[in-house]
């Protein structure tokens, strides 16, 4: 059972990454968002030092403007040379746009295909899914294929994929490993974690079913999931998989965060993750104030053995 843990120190990490999400970068260089994204890279590159990656949960910029990641290539550019490579997860403000903007909608949803390019050439991404193996241990990123105001929609192809690549070995066979896989999604399954509750509407996967029932097949599976901006001091932070399904985390924002009262909150937040033979620990981190949040630190137990 994955419960809350103290940081512990002494035993070194086979390898460490971390996670960050939302950072709705703006064309403005002086918007809070955007002060928001270098003041988290600045964190980053004093404590990822070592780091096997940064993994980015989507919502990348703020409308999916080109101006937009023009101004994500001039913050990034500052600090290509001291942060470990980042990749990338499609968010609904990448080729979509949100409920709260009507008016713009109509034009982004029609043109798809030009807005998944803008992402793709601009972010160096291969597209709206892909997977890597770093260190021995598997990344999967899943992304939507429609461009939906607020959910994703993940093709058969896609969910046929994924479950093949959870089934991969590191070492090519076809069984499924004992040991923790990490997978990233923008938007979280209904009711799981914060911010994702039915009453919430922040939740947002059009086949929440069929990607249930995968991960049920999956237990080793660490889901990391933003879109919903709830702050890491939230209850339900973390949904465990208790061994019978993937265990959920809520990543919180970067560029600004909520809570439960439905209030908009000033704050920047992301995880640090350390990968030991036989648990995960997953340690939120305070972007804004430099500390860690104490009540956001999880230990995840690596699995002794996958279902079929």
């Amino acid at each position: 059972m994955q419960t809350e843990t103290k940081l512990t120190g002494g035993e070194t990490p086979l390898l460490t990454f971390q996670i960050i999400t939302d950072t709705h970068v703006t064309a403005d260089p002086a918007h809070e968002y955007n002060r928001n994204f270098e003041r988290a890279l600045q964190d980053l590159a004093v404590h990822a030092r070592g780091s096997s990656g940064i993994m980015h949960i989507g919502d990348i910029t703020d409308h999916g403007f080109p101006e937009e990641y023009t101004e994500v290539q001039r913050i990034l550019g500052q600090y290509r040379t001291v942060l470990p490579e980042i990749r990338y997860t499609l968010g609904n403000h990448d080729v979509g746009i949100g409920h709260w903007q009507p008016q713009l909608a109509e034009a982004c949803l029609g043109d798809w295909e030009s807005r998944l390019g803008m992402y793709t050439s601009r972010m160096g991404s291969p597209g709206p899914y892909h997977d890597h193996w770093i260190g021995g241990y598997h990344f999967i990123f899943l992304g939507t294929e429609k461009g939906l105001p607020i959910f994703c929609s993940l093709s058969e192809e896609q969910l046929q994929w994924l479950e093949r690549k959870l089934g991969e070995r590191p070492d090519g066979g076809s069984a499924a490993a004992d040991q923790p896989v990490f997978l990233f999604l923008h938007q979280p399954l209904m009711n799981t974690v914060a911010g994702s509750l039915e009453e919430q509407e922040w939740y947002g996967v059009t086949q929440d079913k069929e990607l249930r029932a995968i991960l049920d097949r999956f237990p080793q599976t660490l889901l990391f999931t933003g879109h919903t901006h709830w702050e890491l001091e939230s209850e339900h932070t973390m949904f465990p998989g208790n061994g019978e399904t993937a265990a959920m985390f809520n990543a919180a924002s970067v560029a600004y965060l909520w809570n439960n009262e439905d209030v908009h909150l000033d704050g920047s937040q992301g995880y640090y993750i350390e990968v030991y033979s036989d648990k995960v620990l997953v340690r939120g981190r305070d972007f804004t104030t430099g500390t860690w949040i104490e009540s956001a630190c999880f230990e995840v137990p690596v699995l002794l053995k996958t279902r079929g």
